[in-house]
């Protein structure tokens, strides 16, 4: 507050005309003063709103913390005096998960410290976000808030828990393999879990016992347990392996596992023991295999050519329509038109029957054959003539039929 207001704001109360004084002269002579101090009181105004250094408050706190740990101290400031500058703080209620912050975290209402109530654990809770208000005790009071952030910090609070292979506590686990097992084969795999945070469950394995330094690997990441060679003779038939899984924290957390393997021998001993031996079996068995069965092949395309020439027979070449006097036989005969042309004799002895008839009968021998032709005519006409005709008839029918055995024909 300016000094001049004051005092003009003093003479208004005496009553005094403060521009009306300063024109007056002092006619005095000599002149005479007088002086009196006045103390003037300035009266303060709650015109000040508190204010903290910060808008926002992020308090890391380690969890397994001991109930009524300090945890950070909260100061605002008011630059107003006496009991406008008087602050008072509280923490602003908020409810999680049914259960009040004021049950979790007290604040000291004179100086702002802030204290946790309760044991924090970071696999339950990992973090609390509310605010504090700190409020003069002026007329009207004035207040302002601040964000308080509390992040629980993990801590290696957790042992490595062995979940594969299985086992009762305080006890081995027991595998059996075939001692012909080959290189790089899975025998076991090791996994472990940590409830701690990111950092803290990274687990690695390694061996704490090995039977046979030379004769398994272990994975230090995924945990799994190979052979890095086939068995021997040398090799003992109990191999025990104790494997111990270990967490990234500080200190870092173990567990342990014991292994007992013991081999058995399987019944392809032998031609595991010789494998050069088994590969040459094995390409002989496949050129018998190749050979058998082209023999096999070949036998079978004999046989199916063998069925087809077979079962292919010359077909007869069709003869003249049949007439109603035309007879087919069954003796390696044909019978057509007015001659038969047969070489058995059953067919001679037929058709002699025909002169009874009143017809005449003419056998004469195919050329360069031992059948007979043997042709029927009337008896009206001549030997000779009959002769020459059945002749000529002969001729034709011969050059016409070349493939026929019997050329026939009744005349009735």
């Amino acid at each position: 507050m300016e000094v001049g207001s004051v005092v003009a704001n003093l003479a208004a109360d005496l009553g005094i005309d403060v521009q009306t004084l300063g024109r007056r002269k002092i006619r005095g002579n000599p002149p005479l003063s007088d002086n009196e101090t006045i103390t003037l009181e300035l009266l303060d105004v709650n015109d000040n709103v508190p204010q903290f250094p910060q808008t926002f408050y992020t308090i890391p706190v380690m969890e397994n913390n001991a109930p009524g740990a300090s945890l950070s101290s909260l100061t605002a400031i008011d630059p107003d005096l006496h009991e406008n500058q008087y602050l008072v703080y509280f923490i602003i209620e908020k409810e999680i998960v049914n259960t009040s912050m004021s049950m979790l975290f007290s604040i000291n209402p004179e100086n702002g410290n802030l204290y946790a109530l309760k044991t924090f654990d970071y696999e339950i809770e990992k973090e609390f976000l509310f605010h504090i208000e700190a409020r003069d005790s002026g007329v009207p009071p004035l207040s302002s808030n601040v964000t308080v952030h509390i992040i629980i910090m993990d801590q290696n609070d957790n042992t490595p828990l062995i979940v594969s292979p299985w086992r009762a506590h305080g006890s081995e686990v027991k595998e059996k393999i075939p001692r012909s097992t080959d290189k790089g084969t899975l025998i076991a795999k090791v996994i472990a879990i940590d409830s701690d945070s990111v950092h803290n469950s990274r687990i690695t394995y390694q061996f704490l016992q090995n039977t046979d330094a030379t004769l398994f690997s272990l994975d230090q990441y995924n945990g799994e347990i190979r052979t890095m060679r086939m068995f021997s003779y040398r090799d003992s038939r109990d191999q025990r392996l104790v494997v111990i899984a270990k967490d990234n924290g500080e200190p870092a957390l173990s567990a342990t596992v014991t292994i007992k393997l013991s081999t058995v021998e399987t019944a392809l001993k032998t031609y595991t023991e010789v494998p050069l031996e088994y590969d040459i079996f094995s390409d002989l068995n496949l050129y018998l295999v190749i050979g058998l069965g082209s023999v096999s092949f070949l036998l079978l395309i004999t046989i199916l050519v063998t069925i087809v020439l077979k079962c292919q027979k010359a077909k007869p070449s069709k003869a003249a329509p049949p007439c109603r006097n035309s007879v087919i036989s069954e003796r390696n005969s044909t019978i057509a038109d007015s001659t038969l042309v047969s070489n058995d004799a059953y067919w001679y002895s037929l058709f002699l029957a025909e002169t009874r008839k009143g017809k005449l009968v003419v056998r004469q021998p195919v050329p360069k054959g031992a059948r007979y032709i043997v042709s029927s005519l009337p008896r009206s006409t001549g030997v000779t003539e009959t002769s020459d005709s059945a002749a000529s008839t002969l001729q034709s029918r011969l050059t016409y039929f070349p493939d026929l055995l019997l050329l026939f024909h009744l005349q009735f």
